[in-house]
């Protein structure tokens, strides 16, 4: 008589039940049934503050995670707009320490932000980070649309930090990251109030910039940050 099964422990029961519900790992494990078994997530935070970087950040699971062995510490990972402060951080240093886990962080200051626009900041920052994986991912599953400039194949997925761990521990590693350098940057020029807003056009931000001007971390080319060209006189010449 053949023995029946062992049970499953209660970790990876509790993957499994996880699993079951909106599967995290499925694009994954789509790109690995197709021989492809590097792949990273990539996500960015802080597109739309007024002050300080865009950071992106790339994150690439090892293989025997995404084929079954995913660990139960990470199963509620996701979006990172969707946990708290604490859990953040939880998550950031339990993916940082880990040396299955590769991972790659690169920011644009707002200087590159105003010389070659947000968007393409954006972009620059993703890339770098897939760049500095090692090993190099051959496929990068990306939150949002299409990245035309990516210098890697890729998978766009709208709302792709929902849906993917490996998108979902990149936007982790994004926002913790960005969110540190906001403190730092709040201990460097104080009275703006980086450490609550983040940099946000938040009430009392605007507020600030009205009474202390703009910092060398504001990017110039946003509203209200943006010089306005001087309007034409219609009135006929005397």
């Amino acid at each position: 008589m053949a023995q029946a099964a062992a049970p499953a422990t209660q970790p990876q029961a509790r993957v499994k039940a996880r699993l079951a519900g909106v599967d995290r790992l499925a694009h994954e494990r789509e790109l690995v049934a197709g021989g492809c078994a590097l792949i990273a997530g990539v996500d960015e935070a802080g597109r739309g503050p007024l002050a300080g970087p865009v950071v992106a950040a790339a994150v690439m699971f090892p293989l025997t995670w995404l084929q079954g062995e995913f660990p139960a510490e990470l199963v509620d990972l996701n979006d990172s707009k969707q946990l708290t402060e604490a859990q953040r951080e939880r998550y950031f240093t339990w993916l940082t320490s880990r040396a299955e886990v590769c991972f790659a962080i690169a920011e644009a200051d707002a200087a590159l932000v105003d010389r070659i626009n947000i968007l393409q900041a954006t972009h620059h920052a993703m890339n770098e980070a897939l760049t500095r994986l090692r090993p190099a991912p051959v496929h990068a599953l990306v939150d949002g649309r299409p990245v035309r400039s990516l210098r890697f194949p890729q998978t766009a997925l709208v709302k792709g930090d929902a849906r993917s761990y490996s998108i979902a521990a990149a936007s982790v590693l994004a926002k913790v990251t960005r969110d540190r350098a906001m403190l730092e940057f709040d201990r460097q020029f104080p009275g703006y109030g980086f450490a609550e807003h983040k940099g946000y056009g938040t009430p009392a931000h605007l507020s600030a910039l009205a009474r202390l001007g703009p910092c060398p971390i504001h990017r110039r080319s946003f509203a209200p940050l943006k010089i306005k060209p001087p309007e034409l006189s219609l009135r006929p010449v005397e």
